[in-house]
């Protein structure tokens, strides 16, 4: 049992009889009413993001979660697929239950699949992504490495600011948590 005061990003809860991922909670406490935990939680099974308010004190159910190590292989209709690297075993998982980390899935990387009681529920990306840019603006003569940016579409479909010194072609480090540019791979 856990206490919203114990979220962290990543953690899967049982929450009215689903499983849930934390995405993001902020802690707020107003004068003289009890604390309470504003999170961000997506539904495993359908992909649906909600934002809830939590009293501080109400116990959840935490799932136990296995970790394996997987690679990304492919996407289709049917969904994304995987490869447990342990016992190559091929896994499909449906749009859904990735949300927004499909952005960051280029082919062969590196992930880490969650279990549940023996079936792959969710995937995790690496902290950090090379990716390529597809499409931004060309530079010009007086862009710097600093101050301000400009938007670049990389090859999985993600939009993010970029320094201008950043041109078509270049592959560049991704940070999957906040989906920000590192610097150029």
């Amino acid at each position: 049992m856990v206490t919203p005061n114990d979220f962290k990003s990543g953690m899967l809860v049982k929450y009215n009889g689903e499983i849930y991922e934390v995405m993001t909670y902020s802690r707020s406490r107003t004068a003289q009413r009890r604390a309470r935990v504003l999170a961000r939680i997506r539904n495993i099974k359908t992909g649906s993001i909600v934002e809830e308010s939590f009293e501080s004190e109400v116990k959840l159910d935490e799932i136990e979660i296995e970790r394996h190590k997987g690679q990304y292989m492919y996407g289709d209709d049917s969904g994304y697929h995987f490869m447990d690297t342990a016992s190559y075993d091929q896994i499909t998982l449906p749009k859904e239950a990735l949300g927004e980390k499909a952005l960051f899935l280029t082919d062969g990387l590196e992930i880490d699949i969650g279990y549940i009681e023996g079936r792959p529920v969710i995937v995790d990306p690496p902290m950090f992504v090379v990716i390529e840019v597809v499409e931004t603006e060309p530079n010009f003569r007086g862009d710097t490495a600093t101050g301000g940016g400009k938007l670049a579409k990389l090859a999985t479909g993600l939009t993010i600011t970029v320094p201008f010194f950043v041109k078509l072609g270049d592959r560049i480090k991704v940070d999957t948590r906040t989906k920000s540019y590192v610097e150029r791979a």
